[in-house]
């Protein structure tokens, strides 16, 4: 097993931004595959072929055209809501990791190296920045960017990296630390319950007990 260690400059930009977007898009066909599976879409996809074939003069081909286009367009959607997540962050913090995570001492950003063939090569990244609470101005974390290459998942690398996203939040005394995660990304959220996370409607937060009074 390749020795990890974490830097909180990234080594390689270009690396850092093919985990972040790999590990984002890889969520494009689980999605699809939950949206055609669900009743509502399933009806519709019927709906277009019966459509197609009424319209088409009782056409098979017609129909199965029209079906296509249905299913295309619906995968076009899953495709688009995390495409699109990521030509957004790639033109916002992740354009300038430094200057965004770096340069304020509640945000960081970390990466995790290891030595392959005499070459580090970055295997996992992960990111946190510090927010307030509109009514009453408490500091929280919201962990952001974990992304671990396929090749890196199940050595620990990635519950090393939540474990320094929830030492620096403790370290700076956040009240919670809060993150996002779609409904069918069910690894991660089994994941982050491993953690210690809990579910809170469809945000996952962290509580120190410890340290601080809980805020739901």
């Amino acid at each position: 097993m390749a020795a990890f260690r974490e830097s909180e400059i990234p080594s390689d930009d270009e690396a850092v931004m093919a985990i972040f977007q790999n590990g984002t898009q890889e969520h494009i066909i689980p999605s699809f595959k939950y949206a055609i599976s669900q009743p509502l879409h399933i009806t519709v996809t019927l709906c277009f072929f019966t459509v197609g074939y009424i319209l088409g003069g009782g056409s098979v081909v017609l129909a199965l055209l029209a079906g296509g286009l249905w299913i295309g367009l619906l995968y076009y959607c899953c495709y688009e809501f995390y495409a699109g997540y990521v030509r957004s962050k790639l033109n916002t913090d992740m354009r300038d990791i430094a200057g965004f995570y770096l340069s304020s001492p509640d945000n960081c950003f970390w990466v995790a190296e290891a030595e392959i063939n005499g070459q580090p090569q970055i295997m996992g990244i992960v990111a946190v920045e510090g927010k307030e609470l509109p009514d009453s101005g408490q500091k929280y974390g919201e962990l952001f960017r974990m992304n671990v290459l396929s090749t890196s998942r199940r050595t620990g690398l990635a519950s090393r990296l939540c474990e320094t996203v929830i030492d620096f939040c403790k370290e700076r005394r956040f009240s919670k630390i809060v993150l996002h995660v779609t409904f069918t990304q069910t690894a991660a959220i089994a994941f982050y319950r491993k953690m210690g996370f809990a579910l809170v409607h469809d945000l996952l937060f962290k509580v120190n007990n410890t340290m601080f009074n809980p805020l739901w």
